[in-house]
């Protein structure tokens, strides 16, 4: 036994989950927490990962390594990088394929946990949990068909969205516990199962122990990319058709000539190279474009932010859930949102004035917000940073939340 592993008296947990840390994609690092929480309450964790990065597939991973006392074994050809749909399902079906010869073979597993990455993972967790007669959870970090029909890519009536719809139902009635991330999501899985006594309904949690707040004149990512004296926009995250920027984009073209003001877009994704072709396109010279930052440096890009843009689609409340909001909140940074309401985000914002609201399409709204953002005092914006910590503490900690989610995920490895 390695000097992080703990000794394992409950049984064998066995995760499944195409990305994993230190794949900085949200849902490996979510898992990763709940891994690493079982296997200290005494859980022998053992994981099912991609030895490839999820968004840039020329990363590679160690094969096999000890967390914290979690058994990671990683597969080879399980992810090509999101260059096309093809690519992606190809990756898909490699590592789902993969994983279902191994959780059929793993020994002395009691209980499986996935989450949607990738996308039907649950339906190979449940043929297993079938077979070998053992209980499997769920968390539902986003919701397909819903997600492509919203998006335009699918009918309802198409045999694919059938094909998945039939398959999350079977998921949702296989699974002894169903995690749902807002009331809005909830919704939409109790729509399509009986899911009484086995769901629960709470929001991913931050890291706010990666996110403590730097000081401007400490921080190496403002040094980095000149960012001193410039008012900072950031978008950090998953660039995606679920949550636009356009009218970020477009309120950005009109701010261009702006030198005070800097428009951060940090991230990967599907999106993300027509946002760095829109930049381009309009001479947006203080707009920047970076990649996904390192774990380890996260606090740094987050806390250089003055503003952090949250998006989320207009038909997509209930799919999929911006968990960003909770980042920008641990670094005390108040929030500009773009989307719906009611969705989980207005809802925060309803009920905490720890940032601002406006519609998809409202550019001339969203500059005069920025401009009024920018010449707001200082004072004001740090204590609305500072009330968002005090909220995120009080209902979104870490502590509090992984901690609610693995005496569920105990209690329906024990059923």
């Amino acid at each position: 036994m390695t000097q992080t592993q703990q000794p394992n008296s409950r049984g064998r947990l066995l995760v499944i989950s195409q990305t994993f840390v230190p794949d900085p994609a949200s849902v490996g690092q979510h898992m990763t927490d709940v891994a690493v929480e079982m296997a200290r309450r005494g859980w022998d964790v053992r994981v099912y990962a991609s030895a490839w990065g999820y968004d840039d597939a020329t990363i590679r991973y160690p094969k096999r390594e000890v967390l914290h006392g979690v058994d990671i074994r990683r597969i080879s050809f399980a992810s090509f990088g999101k260059s096309s749909i093809l690519v992606r399902a190809l990756g898909t079906f490699s590592f789902q394929l993969q994983a279902l010869l191994l959780a059929l073979f793993t020994p002395r597993v009691s209980g499986i946990f996935f989450s949607t990455s990738p996308p039907l993972i649950g339906v190979v967790a449940c043929i297993v949990g079938l077979i070998r007669r053992i209980p499997v959870a769920y968390w539902a970090m986003d919701l397909n068909p819903d997600q492509l029909i919203a998006m335009g890519k699918l009918t309802s009536t198409s045999f694919t969205a059938r094909f998945l719809e039939a398959a999350n139902r079977w998921i949702l009635k296989r699974s002894a516990l169903v995690v749902a991330l807002d009331r809005f999501m909830a919704d939409r899985l109790n729509a399509r199962a009986d899911l009484k006594g086995k769901l629960l309904v709470m929001p991913p949690w931050p890291h706010e122990d990666r996110l403590d707040p730097v000081a401007p004149g400490d921080n190496p990512f403002i040094a980095r990319h000149a960012l001193a004296d410039k008012f900072v926009i950031m978008y950090s995250g998953n660039h995606s058709p679920a949550n636009p920027l356009q009218t970020l984009l477009d309120a950005a073209a009109q701010l261009k000539d702006d030198d005070s003001i800097r428009f951060l877009f940090v991230g990967g994704g599907v999106g993300k190279k027509s946002v760095e072709q829109f930049v381009r396109d309009n001479g947006v010279k203080n707009a920047l474009c970076l990649p996904y930052q390192p774990l380890a440096d996260l606090k740094f890009s987050l806390t250089s932010a003055d503003v952090h843009i949250i998006s989320l689609g207009e038909q997509m409340a209930g799919i999929v859930h911006p968990c960003k909001i909770y980042g920008a909140m641990a670094t005390g940074k108040p929030v500009l949102f773009l989307g719906p309401s009611p969705s989980h985000i207005s809802d925060i914002l309803e009920h905490h004035p720890v940032g601002w609201h406006v519609s998809h399409g409202d550019v001339s709204g969203a500059i005069t917000l920025l401009k009024t953002i920018k010449s707001t005092d200082p004072a004001v914006l740090n204590e609305m940073g500072r009330r968002g910590q005090e909220i995120l503490q009080s209902q979104f900690s870490q502590s509090i939340l992984c901690g609610r989610f693995c005496d569920r995920l105990e209690a329906a490895m024990r059923e």
